[in-house]
């Protein structure tokens, strides 16, 4: 996906076992959407920091959807059911997402885990990549890039920059 293009549309599975799609966040002033998985050591570092910016966005109307779109069968650790007992444990239950297709992760033109689509109200990219400038460790944070991309897109500001390489693992394709 480029800067600028809509968000496509998806129906996806969620943990609570209810599906959803991109019409059942029609109301949100902007969607960040993060591929993402339970086995993958970028992916798991980042479970802290995506429930901060969750609570803290709340009351602004933000949705942050999580998506994992691996390989289950290779990589088991990526199951469905464990991505439930993830989602509890870590507090973003219901919104982590079962790509079993991967077609949403090729719609969105998703390579890494995690990586991150930022929809304006317009549900038009205004930031994709990754979330922050270390994944190792949150206390060595000097760059917010998602937090960032939000403010700007909560203000209906252009994002001054839109695309920041994202670090991780690579999506286990079938």
């Amino acid at each position: 996906m480029n800067i600028g293009d809509k968000m496509p549309k998806f129906s996806l599975l969620g943990v609570d076992d209810k599906m959803y799609n991109n019409f059942d966040f029609a109301d949100k002033y902007a969607v960040a959407i993060i591929f993402t998985c339970n086995h993958c050591p970028y992916s798991r570092s980042y479970w802290s920091r995506i429930v901060k910016l969750k609570q803290r966005y709340e009351e602004d109307n933000l949705a942050i959807l999580c998506i994992s779109s691996n390989d289950a069968t290779e990589f088991p650790e990526d199951s469905f059911e464990n991505m439930k007992t993830i989602a509890r444990q870590v507090g973003i239950f219901p919104e982590y997402f079962f790509d079993s297709t991967q077609e949403i992760a090729k719609a969105f033109g998703a390579e890494r885990t995690p990586e991150v689509y930022l929809f304006n109200s317009k549900r038009e990219l205004v930031y994709k990549g990754a979330i922050d400038d270390s994944w190792d460790n949150e206390n060595n944070v000097t760059h917010v890039y998602l937090e960032d991309a939000i403010e700007y897109a909560l203000d209906g500001i252009e994002v001054d920059y839109p695309e920041i390489k994202a670090d991780g693992c690579t999506i286990k394709w079938k």
